[in-house]
């Protein structure tokens, strides 16, 4: 190979201004990368030359970052470039030095796949300057590549004494609009920000102060630490969770898969969170932070943790911004939650404290992952809190009073039967909340001399204790008028007796039958008609409401008395208004206007009567 003079100009055979305006804009999230890419060049190349010299002691060689307002520049102890290697990879778009022949076996070891990392430096400068000398040749001269925002490079070789040591310096002169991300402030956070966690040491020095280094990661991971006591090892994995993501954990759950070198930790949030609300974890690969919103990393029902880990095996996409979906992120995802279900199992069975304040917050969570996992299901469903008509309790608390447990379909239908059914005796558990009729289904299957049905208006109403015949034939005549005056909501009336006393009616009236009705209702008004067939043929018998007035009460009891017509349909409108609000279900437009209607209309019988 003939390689070209020394100090002669080439150009990218690609619209590079064209090709950074998409790295900006469709692959970067920010121009901050930019650091994050001259730190992983420089991980990759120490990581080369510590295959070239495994002998070395670990720490020798090293990563220093300079800023000062005016330049930033990157310098490492790495493997270093030769000048074939800098035509070879620096001008040819894509290709990277990490494909070399020499090294493609160890590739695993490096962070970077992709050759288009350091063209990220073109987001903040119009001029790179590598400086680089190869550490495989030995006495090899240094060589020098300015890549310029226009597309045009120079690469020339220059006397070994121009750079003593293998490695590579990366030097960026800012552009003006760039001093955002190039201030030595913001460049020592950025260097924390990605590089806290790299196994390779790396400092930063702005030139003042005497010119000291400020170490960027003077510590190893809190997990790779030995601490006097596990009581103390807790404590300071909750201390860094806490420094990470800005909340003190309910706890802490150690993460450790030795077969893809992952090493963390979940921070249980001390907060409840939306259902499905994934929260994005912390992921570093190999030491440098990969992204802070990677959601992958966890199953969906894991949403009441945040984790922070360190891989090995994990595969960045091009961007280096998320993970590659592929079998290994499968088996870690799933190994991830096996973890977690198993911290779930110890606080079960160690820690009840714990547990009880966990389920307290994330009773939800739970939740959802019990309706799918039958190992979870019976270890925490006796724990789970329910709403029921024995107040908020778990079922195993009302599976210990009522050996028939009914189950609403429904936070409306467990309203409006609640009161009364608590009074009738029925144990009644309210499952409108999500994944809650589920769960109450399964009760059999850890309590099987339990039994679990849902709540039909029949069981409720056959509680219902009937008035005696005298009564009914001398309420029989408001009776009718009330059926007439509600027949517009399809709702029939009924005279009963129930407790409490003070509930003067009770509307039984799901919200299945309301369906049911409006789609009939669809129907006759269509008829004739395309939709009117369609609908026709999928209508059903549509089940009435039913408003059950209470002879304990004494309003019922004067109400059912009342011989004018007019003032006999006007109550009978109030007590169904009044059933339809305690029932807390959505009103319809009619059913407002009835109420507002039913009430003055009382109002003014009242004034005319004191009058």
């Amino acid at each position: 190979m003939t390689l070209p003079e020394n100090t002669a100009d080439r150009t990218f055979q690609v619209d590079l201004r064209g090709l950074v305006d998409l790295l900006s804009h469709h692959l970067y999230s920010s121009p901050r990368v930019y650091l994050r890419e001259l730190l992983q060049n420089a991980v990759d190349a120490l990581t080369a030359r510590h295959t070239l010299e495994p002998a070395a002691p670990a720490g020798s060689f090293g990563i220093r970052l300079y800023a000062d307002g005016t330049v930033v520049r990157v310098e490492d102890d790495g493997v270093g470039l030769t000048e074939a290697d800098v035509h070879t990879f620096l001008a040819t778009i894509g290709r990277s030095s990490k494909r070399a022949e020499r090294i493609a076996e160890q590739r695993g070891d490096f962070i970077g796949q992709f050759g288009i990392g350091l063209l990220s430096c073109f987001l903040v400068a119009d001029e790179i300057h590598v400086l680089s000398r190869s550490a495989r040749t030995p006495d090899a001269p240094a060589v020098e590549w300015r890549g310029r925002g226009d597309g045009s490079y120079t690469v020339r070789s220059l006397p070994a004494s121009a750079r003593p040591r293998p490695g590579t310096t990366v030097t960026l002169t800012p552009r003006a609009d760039a001093g955002e991300w190039t201030r030595p402030a913001r460049v020592h956070a950025l260097a924390r920000h990605f590089g806290s966690l790299l196994r390779h040491p790396v400092t930063f020095s702005d030139g003042t102060g005497g010119g000291a280094d400020v170490p960027v990661n003077p510590e190893a991971a809190p997990w790779e630490r030995t601490y006097p006591t596990p009581g103390a090892r807790s404590r300071a994995l909750a201390a860094y969770g806490e420094e990470v993501f800005g909340f003190a954990p309910l706890d802490t759950v150690e993460l450790d898969l030795p077969a893809v070198g992952l090493k963390g930790i979940a921070c249980v949030l001390p907060e409840a969170v939306p259902a499905g609300r994934r929260h994005g974890h912390r992921v570093h690969v190999k030491g440098m932070l990969l992204s802070e919103q990677a959601e992958e990393i966890l199953p969906e029902w894991a949403f009441f943790v945040r984790c922070v880990v360190d891989a090995e095996s994990l595969r960045p996409t091009a961007s280096r911004e998320s993970l590659y979906e592929d079998d290994t992120l499968a088996a870690v995802r799933e190994a991830l939650a096996e973890r977690l279900r198993a911290w779930i199992a110890r606080a079960a069975a160690s820690d009840p404290e714990l547990l009880g304040r966990f389920l307290q917050v994330h009773h939800l969570a739970v939740k959802s992952l019990a309706v799918h996992d039958d190992e979870i299901l019976r270890m925490l469903l006796p724990w789970l809190p329910f709403e029921t008509t024995d107040g908020h309790c778990t079922l195993d608390e009302f599976a210990r009073t009522h050996r028939t447990v009914l189950v609403t379909s429904s936070v409306e239908e467990f309203r409006q039967v609640a009161a009364i059914a608590s009074a009738a005796g029925l144990g009644v558990v309210n499952g409108g909340y999500t994944y809650d009729r589920q769960l109450v289904h399964r009760l059999p299957e850890i309590r099987p001399e339990v039994a679990v049905a849902d709540l039909d208006p029949a069981t409720l109403t056959a509680h219902l204790d009937p008035v005696d015949r005298e009564t009914e034939l001398a309420a029989a005549a408001y009776l009718a008028l009330a059926r007439d005056a509600l027949a517009v909501f399809d709702c029939d009336v009924a005279l009963r007796t129930f407790q409490p006393a003070s509930a003067p009616a009770l509307l039984v009236d799901s919200r299945e039958a309301r369906h049911e009705r409006t789609r009939s209702q669809l129907a006759r008004e269509q008829e004739g008609g395309i939709w009117g067939d369609i609908l026709g043929a999928l209508r059903q018998e549509a089940p009435r409401a039913q408003l059950i007035l209470n002879q304990l009460n004494p309003l019922v009891r004067t109400a059912v008395a009342i011989d004018e017509p007019e003032l006999a349909r006007t109550s009978a409108e109030a007590l169904y208004g009044q059933a339809a609000l305690l029932s807390r279900r959505p009103l319809r437009p009619a059913e407002s206007s009835l109420i507002n209607r039913s009430f003055l209309d009382l109002l003014a019988h009242a004034l005319r009567k004191d009058s």
